[in-house]
């Protein structure tokens, strides 16, 4: 019998890349299923999600409550920052009570990080940009600071920029949790067994990377965007983590207490209601 596709749109980043690395090499697959892989930016992926375009797509948290009629949340494949996340930087030393009033560039206004960042200061003027462009609007000076997601994070002092405040850091000595950043999410009109399969198949991928490390690296580094080798593994080291595997009962508090204040403080217009396949 033919396979059954499942469309699997995700970012071209390397931490992606590297919890994908054995579906899109077929190290990992089924007799019953066959994926086609699609990459965009999060925040691309975020509005085709609204569109219910992908069977499995990456996903910001943030995002989830407005496609929650189409896509149930799967319980791998997620990134948490453990005591860092989204980090503010600027071309000169600020406090991060200066960044009230101020034009942040954000990557997007369905990413976490904007969310984040709206609960932390409410008061700021957001610019859209492409997240690999911050850096240089920061250095160009049309904005005040800039919000980086990704590799950005760890590269921002090459630049000769400053952090200001590292979210992930900040929502950590507030609530004591873990940051959730981004998720995975597979279509609710996809049949359970074929659902039921999908994150079983996604789960053994990402097992099979961290238990085959240099290899699954070797393949994250061609969408590392030029980082050193080192630099590029701290990086995928930070967000594919036990709590990619599952959530477990501390990350699932972490996703249900960022889309409740989400939601409370009035960023998020849905109110959410947290499913876990």
């Amino acid at each position: 019998m033919p396979k059954q596709e499942i469309t699997v749109a995700h970012s071209p980043d390397s931490d992606d890349a590297f919890m994908f690395y054995a579906l899109a090499t077929r190290k990992v697959q089924s007799p019953r299923l066959d994926f086609r892989h699609h990459l965009s930016d999060i925040e691309t992926l975020n509005r085709q999600a609204l569109e219910g375009r992908w069977d499995v797509t990456a996903i910001s948290f943030h995002a989830f409550p407005y496609v929650a009629e189409r896509y149930l949340l799967m319980p791998c494949g997620g990134s948490l920052g453990d005591g860092y996340g989204p980090l503010v930087v600027s071309t000169q030393a600020l406090a991060p009570d200066q960044l009230r009033g101020k034009t942040i560039a954000v990557p997007g206004t369905l990413t976490t990080a904007y969310l984040v960042m709206k609960i932390y200061e409410p008061e700021f003027q957001p610019v859209v940009v492409p997240f690999d462009q911050i850096m240089k609007a920061v250095k160009e000076k049309r904005v005040d600071a800039g919000l980086l997601i990704h590799e950005g994070q760890l590269t921002f002092q090459n630049d000769g920029l400053h952090s200001v405040v590292d979210l992930g850091r900040w929502w950590q000595d507030r609530f004591g949790l873990p940051l959730p950043l981004g998720a995975n999410a597979i279509r609710k009109d996809i049949a359970q067994p074929v659902r039921d399969e999908a994150t079983d198949l996604l789960r053994n991928s990402i097992r099979y990377a961290l238990e085959h490390r240099q290899e699954a690296m070797t393949y994250a580094l061609q969408f590392a965007r030029d980082m050193e080798t080192a630099l590029a593994d701290r990086f995928v080291g930070m967000y594919v983590n036990d709590y990619s595997l599952d959530y477990g009962p501390q990350g699932r508090r972490a996703i249900e207490t960022l889309l409740r204040l989400g939601y409370e403080k009035g960023v998020i217009t849905v109110k959410p209601t947290e499913e876990i396949l």
